[in-house]
């Protein structure tokens, strides 16, 4: 449900399922009762009747997931700065499409609006992943790791080591090194293209704010819809490769 607003989470499956469930029945119920007991006559019990349906649907709605609740101030630059970013061209993409005329125009331009809104939930949570992978960077020293290669490979040959834990701790260590590299790489692939992917989502702002004073036909605003939607395409793409490497960042201590 992120990027889903109040009115969006409203009208879903388990809001309608709720309006006719026996729970809001006998919700209803229950403030009618109140509301004789309560001596408040027969308008009053239909009143706190309906409250108490009221309040079984209210408890329906799905929340907003954590995920939607944006705040760049809780990560550390770069990523800040991305999400800062992008929030400031969904304002001005916001804006522009409510300056646009009224009518099939401004309706196209807000059905792009909403792969914006996309779009800057998806820098939100690849910024967030980013964040999470460089503290996972700082639990981990190559560098130690690679002094502790060279020190095992040096004992490899050594009468000792035949049948001994050395190959494991070996395997161990080399494991660790892919691991620690393999987050530097996404790191640095995250940062370069979060860059880039923020600088076309400016450009689709500043595009927005062109054409929703200069277009005159719905068919002028094809180009940009189809460039949001590659751009968001990336993005999710994007998120989905980093949770994947993210998924096995652990690294174990040798053996």
């Amino acid at each position: 449900m992120a990027g889903l607003s109040l009115r969006d989470r409203f009208f879903t499956p388990p809001v309608a399922r709720a309006t006719t469930s026996p729970a809001a029945i006998l919700a209803v119920g229950a403030g009618a009762a109140l509301g004789v007991v309560a001596g408040a006559g027969l308008l009053g019990a239909v009143v706190l009747g309906a409250v108490g349906w009221a309040a079984r649907v209210v408890v329906a709605i799905p929340r907003a997931p954590r995920d939607a609740r944006i705040d760049p101030f809780t990560l550390a630059e770069p990523w800040r700065h991305f999400v800062t970013d992008a929030l400031q061209a969904q304002v001005r993409f916001h804006e522009a499409v409510e300056g646009a005329r009224d009518g099939p125009m401004r309706d196209r331009l807000r059905e792009i609006r909403a792969r914006v809104d996309t779009g800057v939930q998806e820098v939100w949570r690849i910024a967030r992943q980013g964040h999470d992978l460089v503290d996972a960077r700082r639990r981990v020293d190559p560098d130690a790791i690679r002094r502790e290669i060279e020190a095992t490979e040096a004992n490899a040959n050594q009468p000792w080591a035949t049948g001994s834990t050395l190959q494991r701790t070996m395997e161990s260590l080399k494991a660790q090194l892919a691991t620690a590299e393999r987050i530097e790489r996404v790191i640095a692939d995250a940062d370069g293209r979060l860059r880039l992917l923020n600088a076309r989502l400016d450009e689709a702002a500043a595009r927005t704010i062109e054409l929703s004073v200069q277009a005159h036909d719905v068919a002028d605003l094809g180009g940009l819809g189809a460039d949001v939607d590659q751009m968001v395409d990336e993005m999710e793409a994007l998120r989905q490769a980093i949770e994947e490497t993210g998924g096995g960042t652990a690294v174990t201590g040798s053996g």
